[in-house]
């Protein structure tokens, strides 16, 4: 067996495999904290990177959010060649990365104002691969606000990307909010049905809303569907991408407990508490709430060079 994620050192991430960093998380039992952030946005320390400063406050995994494969950029860290701007990631922070890549729907009913989003950001499998040979962990298929991401385009993606790099990427499938989607809002963002067609089509992990972030998504509805997830043999992450990890620190630890009591395997909190990255106390607060200060604090001291 892995050993738990929540112990693990940046030597230990550097080796693992797909399955090693699947049943990491599944060992450490609901204590895994993901954290995404935006690179393009000016840092909130100006010459230090979001992601550096996410993984500071107790991060185990970065998320990288709006990130353009045909035109990486990262703001606050140094200047490297763009194909090794992960690997620069990687290495300054000493964890896995994740990245966001979205399956645009332009065939549905949509709400709001629809966004068009760069070819380098969409949820295709050259996209996929072009994120692994970068040295990216992880691909989470969901979207942005306004982005016209379905469920039925996820699908379509996961069953593509599975089958070029499904081998070698622990692969996500789920949203966070409605992404302009009209069909798919509230508890129909995600049912039963399509976490049984995002497992087939390949996804590790099923993404969920995390309860009280999303008008009507409750703790009883998501922890039916973490139970159905696990029963077809996928993990699963509550997310908040709603600008609630910009709330106050009650609601944060309220958010927090509700998603350990669904039985999630992940915790993922939002890039929007500042302009790209969850308020940095928030973080903490979140990690403190899901397992205590002696393994936030031991995440936050952890030297990368272990």
């Amino acid at each position: 067996m892995a050993k738990r994620l929540l112990d693990c050192n940046t030597s230990d991430f550097e080796k693992m495999s797909k399955n090693e960093i699947l049943e990491s998380i599944m060992a450490s039992e609901g204590r895994v904290m993901v954290s995404e952030t935006i690179g393009i946005l000016q840092p909130i320390l100006f010459n230090i990177s979001n992601a550096e400063l996410a993984s500071a406050f107790g991060a185990d995994i970065i998320l990288l959010n709006m990130f353009d494969v045909n035109n990486p950029v990262v703001n606050g860290i140094p200047r490297v060649e763009k194909e090794n701007i992960v690997r620069e990631i990687k290495r300054l922070t000493g964890r896995l990365i994740g990245l966001n890549l979205e399956p645009v729907d332009k065939e549905q009913d949509t709400l709001g104002e629809i966004i068009d989003i760069s070819k380098g950001r969409l949820g295709t499998k050259e996209n996929a691969i072009k994120a692994y040979n970068m040295g990216v962990n992880i691909i989470v298929l969901t979207g942005n606000p306004g982005t016209g991401v379905s469920n039925r385009a996820i699908i379509n993606s996961l069953q593509s990307i599975s089958s070029a790099v499904g081998e070698k990427m622990v692969l996500v499938a789920g949203k966070m909010h409605a992404a302009g989607s009209l069909k798919e809002a509230g508890q129909n963002i995600i049912t039963r049905a399509d976490i049984k067609a995002f497992v087939e089509a390949g996804a590790d992990v099923i993404l969920l809303p995390a309860p009280g972030t999303v008008p009507g998504i409750t703790m009883e509805y998501i922890r039916e569907l973490v139970e159905y997830a696990h029963s077809l043999g996928a993990l699963t992450i509550t997310a908040i991408g709603t600008s609630q990890e910009g709330a106050d620190s009650d609601t944060i630890k309220n958010i927090a407990l509700m998603c350990k009591m669904t039985g999630t395997d992940m915790h993922h909190i939002g890039d929007a508490g500042y302009p790209g990255v969850a308020i940095p106390e928030n973080i903490i607060d979140y990690s403190i709430a899901i397992r205590g200060k002696r393994h936030t604090y031991s995440r936050m001291a952890r030297s990368i060079n272990r």
